[in-house]
């Protein structure tokens, strides 16, 4: 089998009620008829570019040979790594584990070593602008069957909390935890904007809420800062979703300052390589939980990786509201607070291709949005 096409499928779909999310597919096509589909989404519009540059390259070659071709793109330039390149490289990886897997009629999971489990757990959320739409937001979750929520309760810009937001950020959670009970996980996220000191002010008033993990609570790009805030707090933290390849996490694992870490396949260096992260990551005895921004393909390929690493925790993804239009096959369902396992062949879905005719890149719309007061990421997403 050769590969004859690869081609980046930019597309932008509404995502909430003012503003366009923008998603970048990846479609490879065979002379054997068999086409594969990834995502890249986590990248700008050059993203694209990089992977109609890449394919170029890859006409011709044979897909199976995934290590190959990733060796070769990584290594395409003399100066390497940054956001656009390893999402376009995750974005034809994950493709062309879709093919493989369709070629040997398996799912992607049975080629890396065959499931651990058939179910798995998967959270929503209990984040809003204001006490009430927090509880609002968890307890509409809740009656959905879930029993993991995490949320982002922080209404500042910058890494220096003021204390009215703080005082906030704390009574959500607290007003969300009297609601949901002690048996449903509760996840605070931060994306990162904290300064360490506040960091560790903020987790030490959080913790009489027992909080399942602190993730990313300071910028990603100062590890030591994070090893300050793991030393002195008692909540467990999780990062990761802005780290790329086996090096990033290289760094961060022997500081022993996570307890699970959060690569997102689609700029991680996709399924081999997250996988191979994971494996480092179960040395340090650090869960799993893939980062997931709910484009289709990046849910299937973090579905696979779920069912079969041993470390897996807990997994991040809705359904948009969207999705069953856009995509061709049956999707996995949530129910009850955990996905079913992906259908086989391949990652088991196709993309639509009339759908995203119909949906060209908005040139107003976001990779990724989350400014104060709007978090659009978590509209349009269904959890049942």
């Amino acid at each position: 089998m050769k590969i004859t096409s690869v081609k980046a499928v930019p597309a932008g779909v509404p995502f909430g009620p003012t503003v366009a999310r923008n998603f970048i597919f990846v479609k490879i096509e065979t002379d054997e008829g068999i086409t594969g589909w990834g995502e890249a989404s986590s990248g700008p519009l050059a993203v694209a570019t990089m992977i109609d540059e890449f394919g170029r390259t890859l006409v011709g070659e044979d897909p199976g040979e995934i290590e190959k071709h990733w060796q070769t793109l990584y290594h395409y330039f003399h100066v390497r790594g940054g956001v656009v390149q390893m999402s376009a490289i995750s974005g034809i990886e994950i493709a062309l584990w879709d093919i493989k897997g369709q070629a040997l009629g398996a799912p992607v999971y049975d080629l890396l070593g065959g499931k651990i489990r058939d179910r798995i757990w998967t959270y929503g959320r209990w984040d809003g602008p204001t006490v009430e739409l927090s509880v609002e937001n968890a307890m509409n979750h809740i009656g959905q069957g879930l029993t993991a929520l995490k949320g982002d309760p922080f209404e500042h810009r910058g890494i220096y909390i003021d204390k009215a937001s703080e005082d906030l950020a704390v009574e959500k959670m607290r007003a969300v935890r009297e609601a949901v009970g002690d048996d449903v996980e509760l996840l605070v996220e931060v994306h990162g904007r904290l300064s360490p000191t506040d960091a560790i002010r903020v987790a030490n008033r959080l913790e009489e809420f027992r909080p399942f993990y602190y993730e990313e609570p300071v910028p990603p790009q100062n590890l030591e800062a994070l090893k300050k805030v793991s030393d002195h707090i008692n909540i467990p933290i999780a990062t990761g979703e802005r780290m790329l390849t086996k090096y990033d996490f290289a760094e961060l694992l022997p500081m022993h300052a996570v307890s699970m870490i959060q690569p997102d396949i689609m700029y991680a260096g996709g399924i081999l390589e997250t996988k191979k992260i994971a494996a480092m990551a179960e040395a340090y005895y650090v869960g799993f939980q893939p980062h997931n921004c709910y484009g289709p393909f990046n849910t299937l390929a973090a579905l696979h990786l779920d069912a079969c690493t041993p470390n897996f925790v807990i997994t991040e993804g809705g359904i948009h509201s969207w999705l069953p239009e856009a995509v061709i096959g049956d999707f996995p369902v949530q129910k009850d607070g955990y996905f079913s396992l992906p259908p086989g062949p391949g990652l088991g879905c196709a993309m639509n291709e009339e759908w995203l005719e119909a949906h060209p890149w908005d040139e107003n719309g976001k990779p990724w949005v989350h400014r104060q007061g709007v978090n659009p990421s978590r509209q349009g997403v269904d959890w049942s």
